[in-house]
């Protein structure tokens, strides 16, 4: 259930045994969620090895199932977004649906078994089941993302991006580990919190690590991959930051809900503009993140 990386942080952060919602196929229940969302989240591995975290689009049906192993994403969702490389046979992924109305999440691991021109099928290896904690509850306008996207590289984060950057309340972050480890693969997960939970210190990506489900999915990960891929919507106007780099954790607690910290130095950053429509303001902050604050 958890590779060597996720167990050595579970007893670095001083945790007993971790018990966790993991599947090795798809719940119904996760079935139907996943063919209701018109968004969903990816992660898979570019040329270079560093994980990618993409924004797929589409309508409700986009996501399917042909039987609870098998998990099937459209290739027009896929060739519309930005950055995602083309999807393989033997590819490992990472999905994540979250419907921001409700504060529902699952995550789901596979490898991509078979590329037909309408749709890519991922063998599922793992359905993960997800609390409501830091999700804040957000009406998206509908998008197919159909949309001209525009795509910029960043040699540095500029003022715009660093504005962004700390006015965020919500990433989303993909890891990965060896394929040869036990349990391992290609993960992208939710993280939320007020704005000004990101910041920057001396260059770097400072992020706090809240009290959550003790699976250590992403730092167990880092633990064995310091590479990461960080994906930061600006749900106000409807872009993203897109930024690779590699992790260190300072495992001395913080304060409150912060039980650590993980700093990211940043290598290669995009902006994505016209990425979906723009949110506006209305935003109801979930009281795990208040707390947090």
């Amino acid at each position: 259930m958890f590779h060597p990386g996720e167990k050595r942080a579970q007893q670095r952060a001083g945790y007993g045994e971790v018990r966790a919602a993991v599947y090795p196929a798809m719940p119904e229940q996760h079935r139907q969620f996943f063919a209701g969302l018109h968004t969903f989240y990816l992660a898979t591995l570019g040329e270079d090895g560093y994980p990618v975290a993409a924004l797929l689009q589409g309508e409700p049906g986009f996501i399917s199932s042909a039987g609870a192993d098998l998990l099937r994403v459209t290739q027009a969702s896929l060739q519309a977004s930005p950055l995602l490389p083309v999807l393989k046979t033997g590819m490992a992924t990472g999905g994540l649906g979250i419907d921001f109305s409700n504060r529902r999440r699952n995550r789901v691991n596979g490898v991509v078994q078979a590329v037909e021109k309408e749709y890519v099928e991922i063998q599922v290896q793992e359905s993960i089941g997800n609390c409501p904690k830091y999700i804040q509850r957000r009406l998206l306008p509908y998008s197919a993302g159909k949309g001209l996207v525009e795509i910029e590289r960043l040699a540095a984060l500029d003022a715009a991006a660093r504005y962004a950057l700390y006015a965020a309340d919500t990433f989303f972050v993909a890891s990965v580990a060896p394929r040869q480890a036990e349990a391992g693969g290609v993960d992208i997960s939710h993280r939320g919190g007020v704005p000004g939970f990101l910041s920057l210190e001396r260059g770097k990506l400072k992020i706090p690590d809240y009290v959550g489900n003790r699976y250590m999915n992403t730092l167990g990960n880092l633990l064995v991959d310091p590479r990461c891929a960080l994906l930061i919507p600006d749900f106000q106007q409807g872009a993203a930051l897109h930024i690779q780099g590699k992790a260190e954790i300072a495992w001395q607690r913080g304060e409150g809900l912060t039980e650590r910290f993980w700093f990211v130095e940043i290598e290669k950053i995009w902006r994505i503009r016209q990425l979906f429509p723009p949110a506006g303001l209305e935003v109801e902050f979930a009281d795990s993140s208040v707390a947090a604050g």
